[in-house]
């Protein structure tokens, strides 16, 4: 597409589908190298974020594969229902682990790489849920609201080094995560469809095309922001 992002070295998890994918193909037409991670895949690592000790494997492989890290995208994600009757806390505890937890474990990880450059990235997933909540979804919800508060957090630590960092609250958006949700059919895709002023679910090549932005110098004084990229889902009936 273009070379704005020529020289960008960034670690993408949950790239091996969906946004994630969309997400590293974009960077990489804009200039970028990439070192994509996910379970499974044609990626470069494949290995569970959650696992002990793998935000520091990927940092470590990322800085030998691409040279060094700069950009740092943490997109892997789940999504269960967890209605407050659930009898046990599996569900709970493992999107908390992979929506949050290590989301602020990959950024860590890679913070001395971060702080060693004049202009270091990074880019969360949050969602357009974390603002208006959902019955049965309560561990998705909280763990994507704790992603927005930790943008903010991360933006105040890793400001004076220039970095910035910044999250992208989807609405909804088309990926194999959420196929059974928006299937012909089902009442979800519908729903949404009529909910969106635009009159379509979105696609992950939405969500990608703004977190190669976020990630360019167009974005420079962004920082510690929720970016809602839903079709003004949000503000209809």
């Amino acid at each position: 597409m273009n070379d704005r992002l020529k020289g960008r070295r960034a670690v993408i998890t949950g790239a091996g589908s969906g946004i994630g994918l969309a997400t590293a193909a974009r960077l990489r037409a804009d200039g970028a190298t990439v070192w994509t991670v996910d379970r499974a895949g044609e990626v470069d690592q494949q290995i569970d974020v959650t696992a002990p000790g793998a935000s520091e494997a990927i940092i470590a492989a990322a800085r030998a594969g691409l040279g060094g890290v700069d950009t740092v995208l943490p997109f892997a994600g789940i999504v269960r229902p967890t209605p407050l009757s659930l009898d046990d806390d599996a569900d709970w505890d493992a999107t908390i682990a992979v929506n949050l937890t290590a989301v602020w474990r990959l950024v860590r990880a890679a913070r001395t790489d971060l702080q060693a450059v004049p202009n270091g990235r990074v880019v969360l997933i949050a969602s357009v849920m974390a603002s208006f909540g959902s019955p049965d979804l309560a561990a998705y919800v909280a763990s994507k609201h704790g992603v927005i508060g930790l943008a903010r957090s991360l933006a105040a630590v890793l400001g004076p080094y220039g970095t910035t960092v910044n999250c992208i609250q989807p609405g909804a958006i088309e990926t194999p995560m959420t196929d059974a949700l928006f299937a012909p059919g089902q009442p979800g895709g519908a729903f949404w469809r009529d909910k969106s002023a635009l009159k379509r679910l979105g696609k992950a090549a939405d969500i990608a095309d703004v977190a190669a932005f976020l990630c360019s110098d167009d974005a420079r004084f962004m920082s510690g922001h929720g970016i809602f990229v839903d079709g003004a889902s949000t503000n209809t009936p």
